[in-house]
């Protein structure tokens, strides 16, 4: 979805400023192209970096990891000693996150739960300093009310997918997903306990802070 929310230009100008040379990464990004697998790639990834490095973080819940690409920015945020809770429904790709994880140096800061993601939230106890969603889109409107009550003061609620390829302007007749994204959005726009901002980056990412 690169390039349909930012111009092309812009998007390669971005991409362009920052390349890693870590084998790790680059292996799972090549297999995100091989398999048409749906990662948040390297911009957002790094602003998921940025965003738990400048909020502190050392407990992180993910909702929907695929096969731990978001998981890898996280965990080397963390650091020693700090969490990040790996979530997704296909065993396979928690089976594939961990060894990725691991061959990085970072599998002892994951913990991985094979299942619904939903179910892993309504169990864990919390606080969490992040939680970041990228689960089906017709359940992110459910969301916010399962996490908030686990999210610690000043702690951050992010969603991947915000802007939908910008198939969020359309209006009555949207599908289900478009339509589920949209009520999110206008939810977290108006919640008086949240400061919420949606980064026209990558496909769109909505940034919450709970106050």
């Amino acid at each position: 979805m690169s390039g349909e929310i930012v111009s092309a230009k812009i998007d390669r100008y971005l991409a362009g400023l920052r390349r890693t040379d870590d084998a790790v990464l680059a292996a799972m990004e090549r297999e995100a192209d091989l398999r048409g697998f749906p990662i948040v790639g390297p911009l957002v990834g790094r602003l998921l970096l940025t965003l738990a490095l400048a909020s502190g973080a050392r407990r992180v819940l993910e909702l929907g990891s695929g096969y731990g690409y978001s998981t890898y920015w996280f965990a080397t945020a963390v650091g020693d000693g700090g969490l990040v809770i790996h979530t997704d429904f296909d065993a396979d790709n928690s089976r594939q996150a961990a060894a990725y994880l691991t061959r990085a140096g970072l599998g002892r800061r994951v913990r991985f739960e094979t299942g619904d993601a939903l179910d892993v939230l309504r169990k864990e106890a919390g606080m969490f300093d992040i939680i970041f969603c990228d689960i089906d889109k017709e359940a992110y409107p459910e969301v916010p009310a399962l996490a908030l009550p686990k999210l610690r003061q000043r702690g951050l609620l992010i969603f991947d997918n915000a802007l939908w390829s910008g198939r969020v302007t359309t209006g009555r007749g949207a599908d289900p997903a478009t339509a589920a994204i949209r009520r999110l959005n206008t939810e977290l726009a108006a919640r008086e306990d949240l400061v919420t901002t949606i980064l026209p980056l990558r496909d769109g990412v909505s940034v919450s802070v709970k106050r």
